[in-house]
């Protein structure tokens, strides 16, 4: 008889003994280590505790939409080559790019930022010509932008 658990992260069914661990007595097998990693950096966000659902249980996704702005703009072949290969990571639901404008919409339960600015670096080796560099640039920016938008003062008296 040939047995399969399902992964918690992604719901993939599994070989019992694949990146497996052990949390809290329960035996857990995942489908790739970028679904176990996820998992052990939040795992009651997918397992949820005796009496409450976690959240991946009650089928939440939650959607972040990251945009990244390049000093240069990609070519034809490496937009179709980076959105190949973003596409390839469990979790990303969508790339678009638009001159030097690339968006990428990904499910944070199922993938970090970490992980796409990893995928980021490995395609811009692949690309060659600095794009390794021209990405982590652009991904560091996008971090400058958020920190500075939330130190921003808001109007007490605007509610939106």
């Amino acid at each position: 008889m040939h047995t399969t658990v399902k992964d918690p992260v992604c719901g993939m069914e599994v070989e019992p003994h694949r990146n497996e661990i052990i949390y809290l007595r329960m035996h857990f097998a995942f489908c790739s280590p970028q679904c176990k990693e996820r998992f052990l950096a939040h795992p009651h966000a997918y397992i949820g505790y005796t009496g409450q659902q976690a959240p991946k249980q009650e089928g939440r996704e939650v959607l972040k939409r990251r945009r990244l702005h390049l000093a240069v703009s990609l070519s034809p072949p490496e937009v179709e080559m980076l959105v190949e290969e973003l596409k390839t990571m469990m979790g990303i639901r969508d790339v678009t790019v638009a001159e030097n404008t690339v968006e990428i919409t990904y499910d944070l339960m199922q993938v970090t930022s970490e992980q796409i600015e990893a995928k980021l670096a490995q395609i811009g080796v692949h690309l060659g010509e600095g794009w390794a560099e021209r990405l982590r640039r652009a991904f560091v920016h996008y971090e400058e932008e958020c920190e500075l938008g939330n130190l921003e003062v808001r109007d007490p008296h605007f509610h939106g």
